[in-house]
């Protein structure tokens, strides 16, 4: 009977997950990746188109007198304008962002520039154009949001990740319900942080810088991207490489704030300015929603002045308007003094102290 020829079995390959996972995620920056990413932005974006007619808070108004504000009257005039209770308070930036947006603005509805704005209900059109200058800033973040992807090292979730923040219920129904250019800022905080994930720190610093002359909502995170900036730019390469890269960095960043600033300097502008921008009579809880000492002291200001009233003082307590979204003196304190009303009156007109 003749022998069957020994047959070595074919070696199983092992099943090679890392291929499933790192592999094709190699190529987050790949067509595909980006076509993804453009599928969700457009699915997105049909939702803004439904959301159009919706609900309209005091934001649509803001943002339809800024627009107004921008494009009719000179810039000497843009932080001293008083024909409406909505007046400017965000940085230089945001109003020549405001400006061209409001460049197209009278081929769709002629009263769109009209300073004042008219008592009259905007118009179908008015309201499209506006909520799309909103989906349209939103290009921004999208572009961020793809750069960042491609930097990352660990992609297995890249499409969720996408997904995640460019369906954020905090875009579609603040931005778009409640009226915002929220992903567009966040756009320009995620570019610059795709500069410093690419090692461009002082491009870095210089977006971040302009994202704080466009909110100053943003100052919270400037602590840490002093110290992220001076650890990792400035120091550690020689005293004196290390002090001309920390005077290269304040450079560009003082350049910034010079285009931002310096019309309003050469108008004499800057204490109107400073006073719109932290209003303290309306207080820096509604400039600042994160838990700040301003915020505190508010609270404790009411818990004080309820307890005194239960002990039996004559306390009057002022209506709990401290977040409305009038710059202004909204309501004074109960208990507690205003807040640095004496060091800041040299610079404050007395009336916003």
């Amino acid at each position: 009977r003749p022998q069957r020829a020994q047959t070595t079995p074919h070696p199983v390959r092992p099943l090679q997950i890392s291929n499933w996972t790192t592999a094709p995620m190699a190529a987050t920056s790949s067509p595909s990746t980006a076509a993804a990413a453009m599928w969700a932005f457009a699915a997105a974006a049909c939702v803004k188109l439904l959301l159009v007619p919706t609900y309209r808070s005091t934001d649509f108004d803001v943002h339809r007198y800024w627009l107004a504000l921008t494009h009719a009257l000179p810039a000497r005039q843009w932080y001293t304008d008083a024909s409406s209770e909505w007046t400017l308070d965000y940085p230089p930036f945001f109003a020549y962002f405001s400006r061209l947006l409001s460049l197209p603005a009278p081929f769709v509805d002629a009263s769109l520039v009209d300073i004042p704005v008219p008592a009259a209900p905007p118009s179908s059109a008015y309201i499209l154009y506006l909520r799309l200058t909103v989906a349209f800033s939103d290009l921004l973040l999208l572009a961020s949001i793809l750069l960042l992807a491609r930097d990352a090292r660990r992609r297995q979730r890249p499409f969720l990740a996408l997904l995640l923040v460019l369906w954020s219920p905090a875009l579609l129904i603040v931005d778009h319900i409640h009226f915002q250019y929220n992903g567009f800022l966040m756009g320009l905080l995620l570019l610059s942080l795709h500069f410093l994930e690419q090692g461009k720190d002082l491009a870095g610093g210089v977006v971040f810088a302009a994202l704080l002359c466009s909110k100053h909502l943003f100052l919270v995170a400037a602590p840490v991207y002093f110290v992220y900036l001076f650890r990792h730019y400035c120091c550690g390469r020689g005293l004196a490489r290390g002090l001309g890269r920390l005077v290269l960095m304040g450079a560009g960043v003082v350049a910034v704030f010079a285009m931002a600033f310096a019309p309003f300097v050469y108008y004499g502008q800057m204490q109107q300015l400073l006073s719109r921008l932290f209003p303290f009579g309306r207080g820096l809880f509604h400039a600042y929603w994160a838990p700040n000492f301003w915020v505190f002291y508010i609270v404790l200001d009411k818990i004080l002045a309820f307890l005194l009233r239960r002990l039996g003082f004559s306390i009057e307590i002022p209506e709990a308007s401290f977040t409305r979204g009038l710059v202004g003196d909204s309501s004074p304190f109960s208990v507690l003094p205003k807040v640095l009303s004496r060091l800041l009156s040299p610079f404050y007109p007395r009336e916003e102290c």
